[in-house]
């Protein structure tokens, strides 16, 4: 096995994991396909393995190819890592912090608290990386993630920022047509809007509140946001969170004594990113930030 391999090899071995042939890789990025197939043979033969084989479908990947995968995209997280550090070097607030955060909080609560810190600080770029994935700080896939579960990790720092209230809504219009609902009962007779995959916490959420359940869904989706969008448009009656549903007049927040959930918020960065500029100062901003929006 070679020592020193190029990190340009292990680029192009997650470019094509990720497309699934030389032609696609090339494209995404911006390179010539002899140069991409030529960078895996020479990273095959510096490991001494096979990553790929040829099929109807294109490159399909190797076991030796899916144990390597999280080690490759690692470093390059890294060395995203390391440019971003780069960029934020000299004098006051500037260079690239990368955020991570539920769809939600991307879309709907965050946009307003960036803007003003950007207005602030000019020198400062946001990378803003949605998903209801918790990313791993620790592998630098992310400077700073907003999530709704406490960290366990001691290399992180993490700020609860408060509870974010989940209940049910739906829109004037939609009431208008169906009715409203007078007790959990009355869900059975109602067009809700739910998810697609159980997950842990839906699976906890569920506890108490057994009309809901996959089969009673008359739309299903996994993406927080298609759901709101959905009771947005006068589509049922689904789940969302309290504070965001109070700035739309139209939507009425439903049985509040009888359902009612809670999402814990916290903040997090690792610990080495404390006394960065660039990172200190959008930790507070988010932190100030979401914090008026938790609180009403």
């Amino acid at each position: 096995m070679t020592n020193d391999i190029g990190w340009e090899l292990y680029r192009s071995f997650l470019s094509v994991l990720t497309e699934g042939s030389l032609s696609g890789a090339a494209r995404a990025m911006g390179i010539a396909q002899p140069t991409v197939g030529r960078h895996i043979a020479a990273l095959e033969r510096s490991l001494g393995v096979t990553l790929f084989t040829r099929s109807q479908l294109g490159l399909l990947p190797t076991e030796a190819a899916q144990s390597l995968a999280p080690f490759a995209q690692t470093m390059r997280s890294s060395a995203a890592a390391l440019k971003r550090a780069a960029e934020g070097q000299g004098e006051g607030i500037q260079g690239t912090v990368r955020v991570t955060a539920s769809e939600v909080m991307g879309v709907e609560v965050l946009p307003p608290i960036l803007a003003q810190l950007q207005s602030e600080h000019p020198g400062l770029k946001v990378e803003l990386m949605l998903s209801n994935r918790v990313q791993d700080l620790l592998k630098r896939e992310a400077d700073i993630a907003i999530r709704m579960t406490q960290p366990k990790q001691q290399q992180l720092i993490a700020r609860r920022v408060g509870q974010v209230n989940l209940g049910l809504h739906a829109h004037k219009k939609y009431l208008r047509k169906r009715g409203t609902p007078k007790s959990l009962a009355d869900l059975t007779r109602h067009a809700l809007i739910g998810f697609d995959e159980e997950t842990p916490f839906v699976r906890a959420a569920r506890k108490g509140f057994a009309v809901w359940h996959r089969d009673a869904f008359a739309f299903r989706t996994d993406s927080d946001v298609a759901q709101l969008a959905l009771i947005r448009s006068g589509c049922g009656i689904g789940i969302c969170q309290v504070a965001l549903a109070a700035r739309d007049p139209q939507l009425v927040h439903l049985l509040p004594e009888s359902m009612s959930l809670g999402l814990e918020t916290w903040l997090t960065m690792h610990e080495d990113l404390r006394h960065t500029p660039r990172c200190k100062t959008t930790f507070d901003a988010l932190l100030q930030g979401i914090e008026r929006y938790v609180s009403g």
